[in-house]
């Protein structure tokens, strides 16, 4: 199946996009240390040094979510219930900022992150769920039953 293809890419797409925003916030920060630029009287500074350590946050927010996936992708089985969490706000995430994208940047942006929504989800939906023990099975469990003989007579 697809499943084990799609993650792996999802997992280097995210990475990508991870050193992608570290850079983007990193030029942002410097924009805004060059111009001694100010947005309500804040500091320049603490703005400056702010903005990259966002970036650096959600970078490694990024990448973590494609670590998750390559594991997903390395061993086949669908991630546990932390990470489909974290995962669910990447997806979230993106959803958003492509509705966003549309107006401010343009429709190849939104292109562009409405694949990597895709790749999240179908990594997400594609994997069969575990069960953690607390539903019940369809099969009876070994040795249950009354050996194969007559049913008892109703009362």
């Amino acid at each position: 199946m697809a499943r084990r293809p799609v993650a792996l890419v999802a997992a280097i797409v995210l990475f990508g996009e991870a050193v992608g925003i570290v850079m983007l916030h990193w030029i942002l920060g410097t924009v805004v240390d060059n111009q001694s630029m100010s947005l309500a009287g804040l500091d320049p500074d603490a703005m400056s040094l702010s903005t990259r350590i966002m970036g650096f946050a959600f970078g490694l927010y990024l990448a973590c979510c494609g670590v998750l996936l390559l594991r997903a992708a390395l061993k086949d089985r669908a991630p546990g219930r932390f990470p489909r969490i974290l995962l669910i706000a990447a997806a979230v995430v993106h959803g958003v900022l492509g509705a966003l994208c549309v107006g401010l940047v343009g429709w190849t942006a939104f292109a562009g992150l409405m694949v990597v929504l895709g790749l999240i989800v179908f990594s997400l939906v594609c994997y069969p769920p575990e069960s953690d023990g607390s539903a019940p099975s369809d099969r009876p469990a070994q040795g249950a039953g009354n050996g194969g003989g007559a049913a008892p007579a109703a009362a």
